[in-house]
């Protein structure tokens, strides 16, 4: 029943999300027709038929529409690899066939990066769902304030999915006593599975879909400032806002509310190996940096094959019931595993589309890049919102979206600069706009609710959105953009 009640969850999600990103290229396309009629750059992707962005349209829409019209079937992900195959292989042999080498260098590429992707993903997924913390803390404001600002820096070392799953369940059990808890997991997506995971590569998937296109390991941390009002400004409203919640739980008379949250298990954390192999990944992006700037050319098959084998390592080497409590299972990450693979191949076409037209499409102010890949972000997966902004700036600069292709676009100056710390900062952050801008959003919640929380609806999430952060962002943007 549990399962059930995940998988409901998870395409009450999917649903949501892709309709919404359905609903935007079916805006976006026409856009792009439209700008094509005045633009005489040559390229070789000059006549590629708008049609072709149709394949990326009918698999996000059937993501939608298939877990409310055939649920059932829907669950079985060999049938999102069916659907995921029949509107991808077309597409592919396409575009070996009709375009030549261009095509299939094109092919090639994103297949090199859908491996890496997987690789980090994969096992940043694997690796953390081997540590278990067992005990709680004590559920007080100043704890569970420090429990959100350790998420805020281990996001970008375990990603934003790896410190969520690490850090929402200690949050739970620590402040299980409290009546007005709500706000507390509202406030862990907005810092752990949202802001926080904005300095490295390794934090959020834009940033090392970044990463993969040229931009160096460290760049990001020049974004810190925006990081630390971000995030600084959140936890002090959090902590204030605990405050008054417990006051109001005694106030009402659950007397000696402080005093039942301290009472707490010892504090235990299973798999410890698993935090070596963590910090193995760092080390392997590392040292793959290393390697490009030296010199290094070609894709890093070492970086994947080290990121797979401490996944293996990790999971091999965990003990089956630091597994069981976690509840960890490959259903998940085979999913993401499934649809990004043809989503890789058919948001091919559209990238170029935009890499073609980009600077006829309006947005070329460093503010706009931030507001417009921001709002799409809330609504669409974060990861493809950054390249198709990415694939825009390039444009702006006739540059080719390709290989380390964001390298170019950063030694272009620093208005170049500007506008892609915009993309960065805006995918990053409004990805906390709502349940569905960013995957851990949902998932949050849904652990939250297996554990008696009452989450505030769709709608009710974007309203705390809107009044805590959308006036954050807009000091970002007068601090740091404008």
């Amino acid at each position: 029943m549990e399962m059930k009640r995940r998988s409901r969850s998870l395409a009450e999600h999917g649903s949501k999300k892709l309709a919404a990103a359905a609903l935007v290229l079916g805006a976006l396309c026409p856009s792009v027709a439209f700008a094509a009629d005045g633009h005489a750059a040559e390229s070789p992707w000059a006549d590629l038929p708008f049609i072709s962005v149709a394949p990326f349209v009918l698999l996000l829409l059937s993501i939608a529409v298939f877990p409310l019209a055939a649920g059932h079937w829907w669950e079985h992900n060999r049938n999102k690899g069916f659907v995921s195959a029949l509107l991808s292989l077309p597409l592919a042999i396409y575009f070996a066939t009709a375009w030549g080498d261009s095509g299939q260098h094109q092919l090639i590429e994103k297949v090199l990066e859908y491996v890496s992707f997987m690789a980090l993903l994969g096992s940043l997924f694997i690796i953390s769902g081997g540590i278990y913390v067992q005990g709680s803390l004590s559920g007080t404001p100043i704890v569970n304030t420090a429990i959100l600002g350790l998420g805020a820096v281990l996001a970008n070392f375990v990603g934003t999915t790896g410190a969520s799953v690490l850090l929402i369940r200690p949050l739970l059990r620590a402040n299980a006593r409290l009546h007005r808890k709500a706000h507390i997991v509202v406030f862990f997506i907005f810092v752990v599975s949202n802001c926080g995971g904005l300095l490295t590569p390794l934090g959020d998937p834009p940033l090392f879909m970044g990463y993969l296109h040229g931009v160096p390991f460290e760049w990001t941390l020049r974004l810190w400032k925006q990081w630390l009002v971000v995030n600084g400004a959140l936890l002090v409203i959090f902590n204030i806002w605990d405050q008054i919640s417990i006051n109001r739980d005694e106030a009402e008379g659950r007397d000696n509310v402080l005093d039942d949250v301290q009472h707490h298990e010892p504090l235990r954390i299973h798999g410890q190996h698993n935090i070596l192999l963590l910090l193995g990944v760092v080390a392997t992006i590392l040292g793959a940096e290393f390697l490009r700037g030296a010199g290094g050319g070609g894709h890093n098959w070492g970086q994947d094959g080290c990121l797979f084998g401490l996944a293996a390592a990790s999971y091999f080497g965990t003990r089956r019931e630091v597994h069981v409590k976690n509840r960890f299972s490959f259903g998940p990450i085979n999913e993401v595993a499934i649809l990004f693979a043809g989503i890789f191949v058919t948001m091919t076409p559209a990238l170029l589309i935009l890499n073609h037209y980009g600077s006829r499409l309006g947005v070329n102010e460093p503010w706009e890049f931030f507001w417009v890949a921001g709002t799409l972000s809330s609504f669409l997966d974060n990861a493809p919102t950054y390249l198709t902004f990415a694939a825009t700036a390039c444009g702006m600069q006739n540059i080719p979206f390709e290989g380390h292709c964001l390298a170019d676009l950063l030694a272009r100056g620093e208005s170049s600069a500007a506008i892609l710390a915009s993309i960065s900062s805006g995918a990053v952050f409004m990805g906390a706009n709502t349940y569905i801008g960013n995957g851990p959003n949902f998932m949050v919640k849904a652990i939250a609710e297996e554990n008696g929380v009452k989450m505030p609806g769709f709608f009710g999430y974007m309203a705390y959105a809107g009044a805590i952060l959308i006036p954050l962002f807009g000091v970002v943007t007068w601090l740091f953009i404008v």
